[in-house]
């Protein structure tokens, strides 16, 4: 792995120096070299449910927030501004800040930016990535997050959710095409900050409405946008959720990317867990980009299919009854 080969070279180079007593790793990819930090305490910081359930498994601490330590190592987001936030945070409560990324995750981008505030500051280039490093400073403290901030949209949102600051396109069209009666029961898995959920709440018919998101810093937005007594929500992977009751409905408009790779089959499992939540005459409501290979999927899943009308870049089906 890109993490292992970055951070051992610094480590059997001599080139970094862990001080003693219990580290804390911030968003670690999976397969990230956790036994490069083995002769130290750790507790894992992730507010991703699947990586945290992992991680959990493994026998390791898991906090949703990232706790005071000796050293603190940054897995980079993908959002600059989340990345900034979460050096700053970093930065002021561990006397040594250790950051990894890939240069596709934009590593290289924030390593401009901290040595614009600090000068010269150590690293290691590897594997299309970079790992560098530097003491406890409170110079970084213009870039701590204001959390949850209202958009023009409406909404509120924050650094570092999918979506941040605009309504996704084929959230909006799915929205558009949704019937203006829904049943009572009703789900909307991989809910996000909550955009679609608060159409299916305008939707004559909706009795209860369960979100299920498995980043929490999106679910926490989706509990600001979403005051409606018959909202609930749920942190965890859509993919393995298992709801007390089956559901007359699911909507849906499922992620496709791990990191900044690709990755049907997230839809894909998305599809087989919307219909094993649902009732026998159950509907499934999802919107997806036109290149996705998931109509394979929704005939093994589903004894109806409907396409509905999308656009040149989303199709949207309608799945009915699901088989088994």
């Amino acid at each position: 792995m890109a993490s292992k080969t970055r951070l051992r070279t610094a480590l059997n180079d001599g080139l970094l120096v862990l001080p003693e007593g219990a580290g804390t790793v911030v968003r670690p990819k999976v397969g990230f070299d956790i036994g490069a930090l083995a002769d130290h305490p750790l507790t894992i910081s992730t507010t991703f449910a699947p990586d945290a359930e992992l991680w959990a498994g493994s026998g390791y601490d898991v906090a949703q927030d990232v706790p005071p330590a000796s050293f603190t190592v940054i897995n980079v987001p993908r959002s600059k501004a989340f990345a900034k936030a979460l050096v700053a945070q970093a930065a002021t409560q561990s006397d040594l800040i250790i950051v990894d990324g890939d240069k596709t995750d934009g590593v290289d981008s924030l390593f401009k930016a901290c040595r614009k505030v600090l000068g010269e500051v150590p690293s290691v280039t590897k594997k299309h990535g970079r790992m560098f490093w530097f003491e406890r400073t409170d110079a970084f403290r213009d870039w701590m997050s204001e959390g949850p901030k209202v958009g023009a949209h409406g909404f509120f949102t924050t650094a570092g959710v999918f979506s941040d600051g605009t309504i996704d396109k084929g959230s909006a069209l799915l929205l558009e095409k949704l019937p203006k009666d829904l049943p009572a029961k009703v789900a909307d898995l991989g809910a996000g900050w909550g955009y679609l959920s608060a159409g299916i709440l305008d939707r004559a018919g909706v009795e209860s409405l369960t979100l299920v998101e498995a980043e929490e810093m999106a679910l926490d937005c989706a509990k600001l946008n979403i005051t409606d007594d018959r909202a609930s929500f749920h942190w965890a992977d859509a993919r393995t959720f298992e709801p007390p009751k089956k559901f007359d409905a699911a909507v849906m408009n499922p992620p496709f990317h791990t990191g900044c790779e690709g990755d049907p089959s997230l839809g894909q499992d998305f599809i087989r867990s919307a219909a094993r939540m649902l009732k026998p005459n159950g509907d499934l409501w999802m919107v997806a980009n036109r290149h996705l290979p998931y109509e394979a999927t929704i005939n093994e899943c589903f004894q109806k299919v409907a396409p509905v009308e999308g656009n040149a870049g989303f199709k949207i089906v309608k799945a009915s009854r699901p088989k088994g």
